[in-house]
């Protein structure tokens, strides 16, 4: 039987290979059988006997830890592009999850030990400015014990599940299983004070802190090249006026908005939203289109 089969595959591939006449096909089969056909699709791939395996459930996991390094219980564990190893959390990382028990691989060489990580789940954390308005915002780790809510400079880590007081929120998290909402803008930049942007700024995130409130973020005029920018605010409610500055002969076209030669577009500070953002690009001679948006924008009056 297996003889016949592997017949029956140097058959079939000779015949691909040569372009067969399809007659000389059609009477092969007849000759070995449809039935013999059939099972090579399933020959060497089903089980003859039993195969125990190993499984694993709920919600641990383990990696490799880098060489002379030392993670605590409770760190936000990142994996390193390079090789796949565990350390504590640095902003370039990967988010793996959180170490359940210290790992302390400080006197040995890479993958020595192995840190164990709750890897989905809800946990409290101390967030930079959270304030009870930010169930749903997403989280980010620009070290293994600090977070904020700023993508620029930081690991994607979670959802704010739940407030719990001032600077305090309950976090879920899901390192398989979740996504950085921003993570399609993979050059990221924070902005606390004003700008004049420019062509090399072109597919960038910029991340506006209530530090840059009501300050001018000037657009170079539109022959200059600049599209594809995203301008997002990350301050906490009604803390941060965006203020989008275009050159005199420009105007900012966006839906139901009045465009005008030099006339700002504006993200009202009163009802604005962490998270509240604007994409720009490239429109005609007139100036630059809104492509996206989200929040209360309104041009200058």
């Amino acid at each position: 039987m297996k003889k016949s089969l592997i017949l029956v595959a140097l058959l079939v591939a000779a015949a691909a290979a040569t372009a067969m006449p399809v007659e000389t096909l059609q009477h092969f089969v007849q000759w070995v059988g449809a039935e013999n056909i059939a099972a090579l699709s399933l020959a060497g791939t089903t089980l003859a006997t039993n195969s125990p395996r190993a499984y694993e459930i709920g919600s641990r996991n383990e990696f490799p830890v880098i060489a002379a390094d030392m993670i605590y219980e409770g760190a936000a564990v990142g994996l390193v592009d390079a090789s796949g190893h565990a350390r504590p959390l640095a902003n370039a990382d990967r988010f793996a999850g959180f170490a359940e028990a210290k790992a302390d691989n400080s006197a040995g060489s890479a993958a020595d030990i192995n840190v164990r990580v709750v890897e989905s789940g809800k946990v409290q954390l101390a967030v930079t400015g959270a304030v009870i308005t930010d169930v749903g915002q997403p989280v980010y780790a620009s070290d293994d014990d600090t977070f904020s809510f700023n993508p620029a400079g930081g690991a994607f880590v979670g959802f704010v599940h739940r407030f719990v007081g001032a600077g305090v929120v309950v976090v879920a998290f899901d390192a398989l299983k979740y996504r950085d909402p921003w993570g399609h803008y993979t050059v990221r930049e924070t902005l606390s004070a004003i700008k004049t942007f420019d062509a090399e700024d072109c597919g960038k995130l910029f991340c506006v802190d209530a530090d840059a409130d009501d300050d001018a973020l000037t657009l170079p005029a539109i022959a200059d090249g600049l599209g594809g920018i995203t301008i997002l605010a990350v301050g906490a409610f009604g803390t941060t006026k965006v203020k989008i500055s275009p050159a005199a002969a420009d105007k900012i076209h966006g839906p139901d908005i009045t465009s005008a030669d030099d006339k700002d577009l504006i993200l009202t500070k009163a009802t604005q939203r962490r998270g509240d953002f604007v994409t720009l690009d490239l429109g005609d001679a007139d100036g630059y289109v809104v492509t996206a948006l989200r929040g209360s924008w309104a041009r200058e009056a």
